[in-house]
């Protein structure tokens, strides 16, 4: 049954994001959903369109640098963890800057 769940779940998202394209929360479920059904270029997409719409997101820097890493695309991950740690400074978020530079230490 979980199987069929994870089906259903990215066309339900794409769904939800086409009749609410300003909702970061969203487009951040379907890049989640896009990587974990290993659509690679779907989810790089999703993040794409994720931080050029919401820059101050700062799980979608670490989700895709993490992505990236573990696509070696690991000059692609260097700059958009880079990016997000810069963007959890400025925003406060002190936890994802530690989360982010260790995941730009480990590359």
């Amino acid at each position: 049954m979980s199987g069929r769940i994870a089906i259903i779940r990215a066309p339900l998202l794409e769904e939800f994001v086409a009749a609410h394209p300003n909702d970061g929360f969203a487009r951040y479920g379907l890049a989640m959903e896009c990587a974990s059904q290993g659509d690679e270029a779907a989810a790089i997409e999703n993040y794409e369109k994720l931080l050029a719409s919401h820059p101050d997101y700062v799980s979608g820097y670490f989700q895709y640098g993490q992505l990236l890493a573990r696509l070696s695309r690991s000059d692609e991950a260097r700059r958009i963890l880079t990016n997000g740690i810069e963007t959890a400074r400025r925003t406060g978020d002190q936890h994802a800057a530690s989360e982010m530079e260790t995941a730009l230490a480990q590359l």
